[in-house]
């Protein structure tokens, strides 16, 4: 498997069938592409919930690369912080050969923040994230860590759900939304330059106006009249490129 491509990986026999579904929703091979991921760099993965993207990156990387994993802490302060990360463990546990060369970190700013050692990460990578850490008020301190973990002229690659252009800060910390801008303008504080931004992501069918916001939408479904939002399908997010100084 560790040899194995990333359009091979993406319906391999070690995903669920559940999980492959989400691949027309999420783009894989297409994002990791766009942010220039290779089998032989040290990659950080963000906060992977139960491992959807980990499951294609532990292989990928297994033979020439490295995955570390920043996780929940088990000191998280939300009661879902050490149960998700409790799921991921007992996943690898019973999955040695899939994950078995993961390292895996905790991430609690401002507590724990040195999720790789400093300066040696070829890739940082978050997929829809960076809306709970601007409820949690922390977001300048998540991208702080990302840069610290970075080498010169690393890429840190952001995947969010896209608030429209004129959201303010009241929709990003209630909808689940948060706009370019914004994520932008965070990256760009903790040292970041933009380098590119990609529609691998976008969904023109979603108006982000939703009575749970991004939550109404799948796999959530949490406004009922579920034949209505899985008509929409997932949310429309923006699909960003930063880069660390060399």
């Amino acid at each position: 498997m560790a040899a194995a491509t990333l359009g091979a990986l993406i319906t391999g026999a070690h995903r669920s069938p559940e999980n492959i579904a989400r691949n027309g929703a999420r783009h894989p091979v297409e994002t990791l592409e766009f942010f220039g991921l290779k089998p032989d760099m040290t990659v950080l993965e963000i906060l992977p919930s139960l491992g959807w993207y980990t499951e294609i990156l532990a292989p990928y990387l297994a033979e020439k690369g490295r995955l570390y994993v920043a996780h929940f802490s088990p000191d998280g302060v939300q009661p879902y912080m050490p149960k998700v990360l409790g799921m991921f463990e007992d996943r690898m546990n019973r999955e040695p050969d899939l994950f078995g060369r993961v390292t895996v970190r905790h991430i609690n700013p401002p507590r724990e923040v040195s999720v790789t050692p400093p300066g040696a990460t070829d890739l940082a990578m978050t997929f829809r994230n960076v809306h709970n850490w601007i409820m949690a008020d922390q977001e300048h301190e998540y991208f702080a860590a990302f840069f610290q973990a970075l080498k010169p002229g690393g890429v840190l690659g952001v995947v969010e759900h896209r608030a429209r252009p004129d959201a303010g800060m009241d929709i990003m910390r209630t909808t689940g939304y948060v706009t370019e801008a914004y994520v932008t303008e965070v990256a760009e504080r903790a040292g970041f330059v933009l380098e590119a931004a990609s529609e691998i992501n976008a969904n023109p069918r979603d108006t982000r106006d939703h009575p749970k916001g991004v939550w109404s939408l799948p796999p959530f479904l949490q406004s009922g009249d579920e034949a209505k939002y899985r008509a929409i399908g997932e949310s429309d997010r923006m699909t960003l490129k930063f880069r660390k100084p060399a």
